[in-house]
């Protein structure tokens, strides 16, 4: 169990929301339980790691409106939704918006720390995947324009000599700022080069000077 990860449980059921967060943190969960959507709105961070238990009818704003509130924002916490009624429209309408769970209650231990497990190990590889890209664009912003026009004609399939021939340098300079960019990009190979590039801002052509 990751340490930084907690389990937040929205839940306006006081007896639900309390007994679940009771059994979680006996099974050596971190858990924070609130009693209404707005709360939990009003004090979730981008920093906050692990799932979103949620439970889908509650008064003032339901659990779908919080769903929606929170892709909004642009936060990307994996959720479990809880109900305690059959709704397959409601279903299907959360999990389009990137629920990654709908289950009903009442809900079995087994089965509910299983799911955990599952948004827990979801926000981890989403976590790493947002690692790797903001990685790989400081590397791009380490680049000089001219290196960035090379890797941008690089990453098109040009030679070394189609690339002087664009940009009226030599070879030979055009050789030296691939090295430099391949580099600086820790590339191994034009293929890794390419899949970095996708990932750059306008992949990597605002300076280059070419479409």
């Amino acid at each position: 169990m990751n340490e930084e990860q907690s389990v937040y449980i929205v839940d306006d059921d006081e007896a639900m929301r309390e007994s679940m967060q009771l059994l979680l943190e006996m099974l050596g969960y971190r858990v924070q339980g609130f009693a209404s959507a707005k709360v939990f709105l009003a004090s979730c961070s981008d920093d906050d790691r692990g799932c979103l238990v949620l439970d889908m009818r509650m008064p003032e704003m339901t659990g779908l409106e919080l769903q929606q509130a929170l892709r909004q924002r642009g936060y990307d916490l994996p959720i479990i939704f809880l109900s305690g009624f059959g709704d397959v429209p409601t279903t299907v309408r959360a999990v389009q918006l990137g629920a990654v769970d709908f289950l009903e209650k009442p809900v079995s231990k087994s089965k509910l720390t299983e799911r955990i497990e599952r948004a827990f190990e979801i926000d981890r590889r989403r976590r790493d995947d947002a690692s790797a890209v903001k990685a790989v664009r400081a590397r791009c912003a380490t680049l000089t324009p001219r290196e960035q026009q090379v890797m941008a004609l690089a990453t098109q399939g040009l030679s070394n000599k189609d690339i002087a021939c664009e940009l009226e340098i030599s070879p030979r300079t055009v050789e030296t700022h691939r090295a430099k960019m391949m580099e600086k990009m820790e590339a191994d190979s034009i293929a890794m080069l390419c899949n970095m590039v996708a990932l750059c801002p306008s992949g990597g052509e605002e300076a280059t000077g070419v479409g």
